[in-house]
């Protein structure tokens, strides 16, 4: 479904990605971990087009996306959650939403409502409140929600656990794990490795802007270099 291929990344003189391989393929969840500075958020820019990339292939169901612009980017059923949600902090939870499914046809908009509340249920609740006064934990399942309106057949989540509670971080992991069923293909860049390699079918380990390893979720949260790096041991 995705395909990075030797792909390089600049901001400005300084080289943030060298060369980079992953591929994501239709109905998994692949999570990409690593320190911070890593170039975890670069690669997701990037395949958004912003910064563009230096060189290198970026493939989406067949179509190589690099030199388009982010805006037409994001029109081919891909939805980007940034970090820190970034939610309209003036607009209610219903209007939030209103905004993610604005190119959802007439038709299915409700439907994707329903299915966006059924998901979460505290947005149901929320529903008249503005975005800004909700916690972290509620905001970012806002930011999801508000994704998912577009429908997307691709999902790219940047560290959708910053900044909250445990007990919050495992609804969120959870969720992300009902969108796999849902059929949603789910792309996560996450520092948080131990709950990201529990949930992936698919795993690559960022260091320095280079792919030093790769394997499914079960191999890399057993092996010993990334447990002693990013498990504690």
């Amino acid at each position: 479904m995705l395909q990075f291929e030797n792909v390089s990344t600049f901001y400005g003189k300084i080289q943030a990605l060298h060369s980079v391989n992953v591929e994501v393929r239709q109905g998994e969840i692949v999570t990409l971990i690593g320190a911070n500075g890593a170039g975890k958020s670069t690669l997701l820019m990037t395949l958004c087009g912003s910064p563009q990339a230096h060189s290198g292939s970026i493939r989406y169901m067949g179509e190589e996306l690099v030199g388009k612009h982010s805006a037409e980017i994001m029109r081919k059923s891909i939805a980007v959650v940034p970090e820190g949600r970034r939610v309209f902090s003036r607009l209610t939870v219903e209007e939030n939403l209103a905004m993610g499914g604005f190119f959802t046809d007439k038709g299915d908009f409700q439907e994707q409502m329903d299915k966006v509340l059924h998901l979460f249920p505290r947005l149901k609740e929320r529903f008249s409140q503005r975005g800004g006064t909700m916690s972290g934990g509620e905001q970012q399942m806002l930011a999801i929600g508000r994704a998912l309106m577009s429908k997307p057949k691709l999902l790219l989540l940047d560290e959708p656990s910053l900044g909250l509670a445990p007990i919050i971080i495992q609804q969120i992991f959870d969720i992300i794990g009902q969108l796999r069923k849902d059929g949603v293909t789910v792309f996560l860049v996450e520092q948080n490795a131990n709950q990201a390699l529990k949930i992936a079918d698919r795993a690559y380990v960022l260091e320095n802007g280079r792919v030093v390893m790769q394997g499914t979720g079960e191999q890399l949260l057993t092996d010993p270099k990334v447990r002693e790096a990013y498990l504690g041991g």
